[in-house]
């Protein structure tokens, strides 16, 4: 079974867009954040949820590719994947499509930091999504 894909649809607003009338570059990173929290949201709990817990998903690093621009009331599609690489650190792996032309690809790495801020091992549930797809029953489903 290959990785977990989660795909959620934004439209472009003027907010959105540069003086060109194109995506701002920045702005790609916006669509991405809401991207992994609908992730989550689907499929390991809210962000709310994990924070109730005392634990933040934090971006540690991240690199991105800008291939296309979208432009002013484009649908653009965010995928996102999930893998663990350490117990520290998972990488979502995500993309932005317009009608299924990729426009931005990047790899996002996160970490779980504690109520005071420090660094803990990510709990089982969210290693659990970066593995081959799977989701741990009960885990952010409605009690």
């Amino acid at each position: 079974m290959g990785p977990l894909e989660h795909r959620v649809s934004f439209k472009v607003y003027y907010e959105d867009t540069d003086c060109l009338g194109v995506v701002y570059y920045a702005n790609y990173l916006r669509f991405m954040e809401r991207g992994r929290s609908e992730f989550l949201a689907a499929h390991g709990g809210s962000v709310q949820e994990w924070n109730a817990r005392g634990i933040a998903v934090v971006v540690h690093s991240l690199s991105m590719t800008f291939r296309r621009p979208g432009r002013l009331g484009d649908l653009l599609d965010v995928i996102s994947t999930f893998r663990v690489d350490s117990p520290y650190k998972g990488v979502f792996g995500q993309r932005i499509e317009c009608a299924g032309t990729v426009l931005v690809k990047a790899e996002v790495v996160v970490a779980c930091l504690d109520a005071d801020q420090r660094l803990i091992a990510a709990p089982d549930e969210l290693r659990a999504l970066g593995q081959d797809g799977g989701v741990v029953p009960g885990v952010g489903q409605a009690r």
